[in-house]
């Protein structure tokens, strides 16, 4: 018990001074607030004028000390916001991590409706300090304790359990552990144990962070004499990072900071001590996925790629429709384990988008496992909307019952699972970076699954200025074509098409009869395809059986003789980058996959 206790606490101070945890510190740094308060203790005698000019830490003339009688003296009573703002975090924070999940589920409330108080939580202190009748309206349910300096702190209290409800910190393992145990309802004291440790860790530098901005308003002169204006300042920067938070304003900002806790994160939670620890998380189900090794510049054999099961809702598939793991037999699959509001998942999210891009045509299926760390990422319409605005087009399964998570032992967000074409899971990373080398991989997937493979420039590649301005990759998918005119798609089912007259630069057309599907378009009779490009070399992933005929201006200048598992055909090879207009004929059957251009 005490060593997990010591993991939680290591893993939460680790977490407070992380990239993540940025959009709360203005407030916390402001919650301080003026560093001491005065007030005459009663007794018979009047105080005499105060001596002129004379004024208290919080700007308020008071009587001198040495002027009043002795049973006059006043009394300070020290400013205790700094540890209310805190206290109420790290409360409403563990409670609600373990326990919001059970309590919404019961009480039949949305799940993201604890987010939505934080945010009028935070709203209304702000107004409180615009507004002091605000304030004392928060301060009400405090007045009958019986210490003044605890009253005094209520609005504080306030705003720590609103921050509590907001606080979205980078998750490693620990907090994967706690968030895991909430979501199931199976609390245990070493969970509970772990939680406060973890909630002590990150309430330490942020209580330190407090008490700065306390003393700051203690000993600034400024602070002292304009403290009205001061407080009207904090109410609008509050009010303003409620709204920044309700509309995801800050997280462009974290995604544009580098995660310096990474490594920290990953000596201290997921150390081999640290993994014994929070091993309750697993049994011997799925025990070969231990033959891995987090990020080694290598493939291994590490079991069948379990299931994903347990799917509330899929996204980015035809009719919602369910990616079959044991249907993409003969692919490469990479499994992403994210949630939205994952900084680190978010900074991820454009590389894999970016692979999914680029080898989709050749063999690769990109399923992002989006499994919630907090009850708001469950809403299927959050995900969705979340996923849109990330740029995210790959299927996503909403695993918000962790059922995959389980299944693949998984312990931190986001998280990276390479199977291959057979379905055995050779490659895990988790967490950021090795972009470089996880792509090498996927690149040895592919070619050992079609040895004949011809794979594009890897993405991290700088365009040739010479063609910085050509046609881009271009989809034959109902859902991710871009660029496409003439008459409307007619999804998965036969339907005759017609070339409008003219074909816009970098776009295309249909005529004859073609299916459009989601993977690929399937010629029929009379297919043709034009294409107005701008390339030096053209180049089209084709499948099936048949001819398909290249004209280029008009004139026919190739025929290539399509067989077998999709490939990539070169359509032109010219000698310099240039505009034109490209038709194939082809023949029934054949398929078409992705256009690409160099």
């Amino acid at each position: 018990m005490l060593i997990l206790i010591l993991i939680g606490l290591l893993g939460g101070l680790i977490t407070a001074v992380s990239p993540c945890i940025l959009p709360v510190l203005p407030v916390v740094f402001l919650a301080g607030g003026p560093g001491t308060d005065t007030e005459p203790r009663p007794g018979r005698g009047k105080p005499r004028e105060p001596a002129k000019g004379a004024a208290g830490a919080t700007g308020t003339l008071v009587a001198d000390p040495e002027e009043l009688a002795p049973q006059e003296a006043p009394r300070r009573t020290r400013n205790r916001r700094p540890y209310a703002v805190v206290a109420g975090l790290v409360l409403s924070f563990s409670f609600f991590t373990l326990l919001g999940v059970t309590l919404l589920s019961a009480l039949g409330l949305p799940q993201d409706i604890l987010r939505y108080i934080g945010l009028a939580l935070l709203v209304l202190i702000g107004f409180g300090l615009i507004f002091p009748p605000v304030e004392r309206l928060l301060e009400k349910p405090f007045a009958r304790l019986p210490q003044r300096q605890v009253n005094q702190g209520g609005s504080a209290f306030v705003l720590g359990l609103g921050l509590g409800l907001l606080y979205v910190p980078c998750a490693g393992p620990v907090l994967a552990a706690i968030t895991v145990a909430g979501a199931r309802g199976r609390i245990s004291a070493e969970i509970v144990a772990l939680t406060l440790a973890f909630a002590v860790g990150t309430a330490v530098p942020l209580l330190a962070f407090a008490l700065a901005g306390r003393r700051v308003a203690e000993r600034v002169a400024a602070f002292r004499t304009r403290a009205r204006k001061f407080r009207i300042v904090a109410g609008v920067l509050m009010v303003a990072l409620a709204f920044g938070l309700a509309f995801n304003v800050t997280d462009a900002i974290q995604r544009a900071l580098p995660d310096y806790t990474s490594a920290a994160q990953k000596k201290i939670e997921d150390s081999d001590t640290a993994r014994q620890q929070l091993s309750g998380l697993y049994d011997n189900a799925n025990k070969e996925l231990s033959r891995c090794e987090d990020g080694v510049d290598q493939l291994r054999s590490c079991g069948r790629a379990p299931a994903i099961a347990g799917i509330a809702k899929w996204l980015n598939t035809p009719g919602g429709a369910p990616v079959d793991l044991a249907a993409q037999h003969g692919k490469v699959v990479l499994i992403d384990f994210w949630t939205y509001s994952c900084i680190n998942c978010q900074r991820s999210l454009p590389h894999i988008e970016a692979w999914n891009a680029a080898y989709k045509a050749y063999g690769l299926e990109v399923i992002g496992v989006h499994s919630p760390e907090f009850p708001f990422e469950k809403d299927a319409g959050n995900v969705a909307s979340q996923a849109k605005k990330l740029g995210v087009t790959y299927p996503v399964a909403l695993d918000n019952k962790l059922t995959t998570w389980d299944n693949y032992r998984n312990r931190f967000w986001p998280a990276k699972y390479l199977i291959d074409s057979n379905g055995t899971v050779r490659y895990f990373k988790f967490g950021e970076g090795q972009y470089d080398q996880t792509e090498n991989l996927i690149r040895t997937l592919l070619q050992q699954a079609d040895p004949k493979v011809q794979l594009p420039p890897k993405t991290g590649q700088k365009a040739d200025v010479l063609t910085v301005d050509r046609t881009p990759e271009t989809y034959l998918s109902n859902l991710r074509i871009q660029g496409y005119v003439g008459t409307a798609l007619v999804d998965d089912k036969p339907a005759i098409y017609h070339f409008p007259k003219v074909v816009p630069l970098n776009s295309l057309s249909l005529d004859g009869t073609w299916t459009a599907g989601y993977d690929h378009f399937t010629a029929g009779g009379n297919a043709r395809l034009a294409f107005t490009y701008r390339a030096k070399n053209v180049n089209l992933v084709l499948g099936g059986d048949g001819p398909v005929t290249v004209l280029v201006n008009g004139k026919v200048t190739k025929t290539i003789q399509v067989h077998g598992t999709p490939s990539l055909y070169a359509l032109v090879n010219d000698d310099k980058p240039a505009q034109g207009n490209l038709e194939l004929r082809v023949a029934p059957g054949v398929e078409g996959y992705a256009f690409t251009f160099g």
